[in-house]
């Protein structure tokens, strides 16, 4: 494996892996949306923690939701697949980190640890589909409240924690797909087979040895 590609690689699943952990947390994922109203007294803002509200003097006040099972079915599934994009970023940055042939850990056989780095490459893959898939579906619920109109509650437009949340993905998957490419490639000093080449036609070479020729003619054996 080139230790250029697993270097790059390394970093953007590093990247991606930080983002999740930025994007987990923030609390705009969602901001109330100001289309149709004249007069905007307050913002409200939620992520997958926490409610929170802002007036025209610039006051928040946030509160946590009181209950995990009063919630909707999207939000606790984006919660348990962001838990499990950041687990999996830690083993495919584990992973990475041991495969790399520029790191000492592991010792020099490099046929393992370019199948250690092919299994991190496979976890950062997970890591970008559970953020791609949580992210994605809270966004589809935004739009789908967005353009209901007989939707009766507050509609919302996606905010900025979800675009973190699709760029980290994008990351981690690009950073996964370069290790498993990089591993599947042959390397430059590995060994090549050379194809069988025949002889050429009328040089075959015989085994038998040739007779010396006899002066004795046929009159003088009895």
């Amino acid at each position: 494996m080139n230790p250029v590609v697993e270097a790059f690689a390394f970093f953007l699943g590093f990247l991606g892996w930080l983002m999740v952990g930025i994007a987990l947390p923030n609390r705009y994922w969602r901001v109330s949306t100001v289309d149709g109203n004249v007069i905007t007294t307050s913002t409200i803002y939620e992520n997958l923690w926490m409610s929170c509200a802002t007036d025209s003097t610039g006051v928040h006040n946030c509160r946590d939701f009181p209950s995990l099972l009063a919630l909707s079915g999207y939000i606790q599934a984006s919660r348990a697949l962001m838990i499990a994009a950041i687990v999996f970023g830690t083993f495919g940055l584990v992973g990475t980190l041991v495969g790399m042939q520029c790191s000492k850990i592991g010792g020099e056989n490099y046929v393992l640890k370019g199948r250690i780095a092919a299994i991190g490459g496979v976890f950062f893959l997970l890591q970008g589909m559970c953020t791609m898939i949580a992210v994605s579906w809270y966004a589809a619920n935004i739009t789908q409240e967005f353009f209901d109109q007989f939707y009766p509650g507050t509609k919302y437009e996606i905010g900025e924690g979800l675009y973190i949340g699709w760029s980290s993905a994008v990351l981690a998957l690009c950073g996964g797909g370069c290790l498993l490419c990089a591993c599947s490639c042959k390397e430059p000093g590995e060994k090549v087979p050379y194809p069988y080449q025949p002889s050429s036609r009328g040089r075959v070479l015989s085994t038998t040895s040739r007779s010396a020729p006899s002066n004795y003619g046929r009159n003088a054996y009895v």
